[in-house]
């Protein structure tokens, strides 16, 4: 295969599977030309990318994807990635008075882009709260350092990210985590643009298939703490519970019902039109 497919996800440990298939060659092997691009900007960013064809491939968060797919991106998920839920840690300014979340409504929220992972986490975790969603406030901020400038310019009050991401950050004084909102679906799904679905099946069939064996093999490798401890920066006792927690796709199932649930979450908190949500099934799956 000549053509290179130009893939992107967030420079986290989630996508530690692909690092490793592209540093070992097993994409080589297969004959699948992928170019790898850290996304810090998030799923707001990868979006934007499939959008302008920046991006063949995003490996992204699913309430995100399946929004933009459903308001017209020219794309399709292929694959849920992740299959367990993401924790989103709520962080707050370190020298606030904020001690819990009851004293976020009616704050700004810190977002890394519009349609984010972060911006509808505050939108799910103020519908949780039984705030007035239509009051919510964002300030956005492009990625995770960004959302610490404006924690502690008091450009924002909150803050929400992956709280195992920000952990080093809580520990520099940098922010300060209140508690987390985890999503009621599998965090993470992998979706092309229509056109390179068509063009390229079989490879990206391969492609899930060897990131999926890759993930399971690190998943049962007793070294993988230490190697993510390493790589991330993390301490390794976080990296033991991000493990036990995180599951991946190993068998390439496909998870209709969690969908259901993203997609009605949309629709209860207008992010979604009842047009928009019309054959849903058809419009987001490959």
């Amino acid at each position: 295969m000549e053509k290179g497919l130009k893939i992107g996800g967030v420079p986290e440990h989630f996508n530690l599977p692909f690092r490793l298939a592209i540093e070992e060659g097993k994409f080589r092997e297969a004959e699948i030309n992928l170019h790898w691009s850290d996304m810090s900007g998030g799923t707001g960013q990868m979006i934007k990318g499939l959008q302008t064809g920046t991006l063949d491939i995003a490996v992204l968060l699913t309430e995100g994807i399946t929004k933009a797919i459903l308001q017209g991106l020219n794309a399709k998920i292929i694959q849920v990635y992740v299959t367990t839920p993401l924790r989103w840690g709520i962080h707050v300014p370190y020298h606030s008075d904020i001690k819990s979340v009851d004293q976020l409504e009616g704050q700004t929220f810190a977002i890394s882009r519009e349609g984010s992972g972060s911006q509808l986490m505050a939108y799910v975790k103020a519908d949780q709260e039984g705030w007035d969603i239509n009051k919510l406030k964002f300030n956005v901020i492009g990625d995770i350092y960004g959302g610490l400038w404006a924690l502690e310019h008091n450009e924002a009050q909150a803050f929400l990210w992956e709280k195992y991401t920000t952990f080093p950050f809580t520990e520099q004084g940098k922010c300060r985590y209140i508690d987390e909102v985890i999503t009621p679906w599998p965090c993470f799904v992998i979706a092309v643009r229509n056109e390179i679905y068509e063009n390229h099946k079989n490879e990206l069939d391969k492609m899930c298939k060897i990131v999926s064996d890759r993930a399971l093999k690190m998943k049962s490798n007793t070294q993988t703490v230490d190697v993510i401890s390493w790589r991330y920066n993390l301490r390794s006792g976080q990296v033991k519970n991000w493990l036990l927690e995180t599951d991946w796709n190993y068998d390439g199932i496909a998870y209709p019902l969690a969908f259901e649930k993203t997609v009605s979450y949309l629709l209860k908190l207008n992010l979604i039109s009842e047009e928009e949500a019309e054959n849903w099934r058809d419009k987001i799956f490959a």
